[in-house]
């Protein structure tokens, strides 16, 4: 008896000593938190939202670029020069007197002289209107019988003119500043589809984390009940080995028993901690700020009938996955790259013409004048063609560009196989594990029954400890399939919303796209 006390105090003290190795908490601060509020907080301080925001607006900048293409341009010089050519004589030997001349020259330039404003329209139609006025002074002295004297002359010009060209084959209907525009307003597209699968992602792993933290605290608290009846079971029979009612080796199989519940229990507490860890790091950027918090889940891990509709299903996923919708304006970019290809095989033709007016006269307000007056104008039209012999350069661009888009497409139809197979397999998954909550739930209350009954065979003598603990381990592995599987619903509905494209809409968040 001496021995069997000794020994029960030695089990007692190692289950004391297993309780003290508990992770405390005690010194932490707790928060109370629903899955709306850890789905607002991840938004905010989710790393790779913030990434795919500023891809974004990149995206935004890079459309202001193209949009560049159409900017007019303006431009204005002015210049003096002086010039002089000495004496000499001609063949007769008379004397070539030397000349002098000042001029004076105004003009608006860029691309070229007397180029003051020009530019390009989103038909293709390049534009400039010239303006330039010069005035020049010369000086020739004059040798005459009685001495040499100076001739002075002044002359003022200037015009003003308006250059018009419009394609009408290459570069009719696209050229490179439409095409440019139009690609970067399909990358927008593209990046505002990237935007919201990454805030779809980030709204997906918080939410699975969230119910899988539930699970981690809860399978805690069944497990403190399993070592809470494991210890009971050993209290009770150490009292039946002290009376000789009861086998020493039965005392020993409940100590066995409660110290591997006292086990199980600190491995799920370490569990509940990581993944409390994991959460954490989804709801903020600065991991460190929620460090010293507890977080308490407010939700329950109820068990709603799923309103199931697999062609609905597949309907939604074709119309909102971002991922497809990408896959589709990969295509579309594809086909800008071809039609500008396309019209890059056509030859040169292009509607040229010109109109103004020219001026002269001894100052520049004279010049000005007479431009002003359009008394004497000036036009031309025609056409200017460049065929290209061979053009084997763009036959080749294009004849790649038909095989990219081939590309395209046959991603597009894969990932179209994909979706429709992730979904229904999601939609498979909801099922199953709904079924799973029931047939957990009957197993648990199943077991319950059990263990209730072989304690009271106990308690009468017609049932063994043995069995007892394996009612015990019954209960607890029942109790923990059943939170694992009502984890594992929520878990699988979530990411049918996923795949379905429409987890956002789900839990009432808006975004914008344009």
């Amino acid at each position: 008896m001496r021995l069997l006390t000794i020994s029960w105090l030695v089990f007692f003290s190692l289950v004391l000593g297993l309780r003290g190795q508990t992770i405390d908490r005690t010194n932490h601060l707790a928060r109370s938190i629903s899955l709306e509020e850890s789905i607002d907080m991840a938004l905010k301080g989710n790393l790779g939202v913030e990434i795919e925001r500023i891809n974004k607006q990149i995206a935004g900048y890079n459309l202001a670029i193209g949009y560049a293409g159409w900017d007019p341009f303006l431009s204005a010089s002015a210049s003096h020069s002086f010039n002089s050519t000495p004496s000499g004589f001609d063949n007769l030997g008379r004397v070539i007197p030397s000349t002098r001349s000042d001029s004076d020259n105004i003009a608006a330039g860029l691309g070229g002289p007397g180029v003051g404003v020009g530019g390009l329209l989103p038909s293709g139609l390049t534009y400039s209107l010239s303006g330039n006025a010069s005035d020049t002074v010369f000086h020739r002295p004059i040798v005459l019988t009685n001495g040499v004297f100076d001739t002075r002359t002044e002359t003022t010009r200037g015009g003003v003119t308006l250059n018009l060209s419009q394609p009408l084959l290459k570069n009719a209907w696209i050229d490179a500043t439409r095409r440019n525009v139009f690609m970067y307003k399909n990358r927008l597209q593209w990046s505002d589809q990237n935007f919201r699968l990454a805030i779809m992602k980030a709204v997906n792993e918080t939410a699975k984390n969230y119910y899988e933290l539930i699970y981690a605290r809860t399978n805690v608290e069944v497990l403190e009940k399993a070592l809470e009846l494991a210890m009971k079971l050993a209290e009770e029979n150490r009292k039946k080995v002290q009376v000789g009612t009861m086998a020493p080796l039965d005392e020993k199989s409940a100590e066995s028993q409660a110290a591997t519940a006292k086990a199980l229990l600190l491995d799920a507490q370490r569990a509940k901690l990581d993944q409390e860890n994991v959460l954490k790091r989804l709801l903020s950027a600065n991991y460190s700020a929620l460090h010293d918090i507890e977080l308490l889940p407010s939700d329950v891990l109820a068990a709603p009938i799923p309103v199931l509709n697999l062609k609905q299903s597949w309907a939604e996923g074709m119309a909102q996955r971002p991922d497809l919708l990408q896959a589709r304006l990969d295509i579309e970019q594809q086909n800008i790259v071809l039609r500008y290809t396309y019209n890059q095989l056509f030859p040169e033709l292009d509607l040229i013409g010109s109109y103004g007016f020219a001026g002269s006269g001894r100052e520049f307000s004279g010049a000005f004048g007479r431009i002003a007056s359009g008394s004497d104008p000036n036009y031309s039209f025609g056409v200017s063609v460049t065929i290209p012999l061979g053009n084997r350069v763009a036959r080749g661009i294009y004849a790649g560009s038909k095989e990219q888009k081939k590309y395209y497409l046959l991603l597009l139809k894969s990932l179209e196989q994909d979706i429709l197979v992730q979904i229904e397999n999601g939609v498979r998954l909801v099922q199953t594990s709904f079924d799973e909550i029931e047939t957990t739930r009957r197993a648990r209350i199943f077991a319950q029954a059990a263990l209730d009954a072989e304690q009271k065979k106990l308690e009468s003598g017609k049932s063994t400890p043995y069995l007892v603990l394996q009612a015990q381990r019954d209960l607890t592995s029942s109790r923990k399939d059943e939170i694992r599987a009502l984890a594992n619903y929520h878990k699988a509905l979530s990411d049918l919303y996923f795949q379905e494209g429409s987890i956002l809409e789900k839990h009432h968040l808006g975004v914008g796209v344009k």
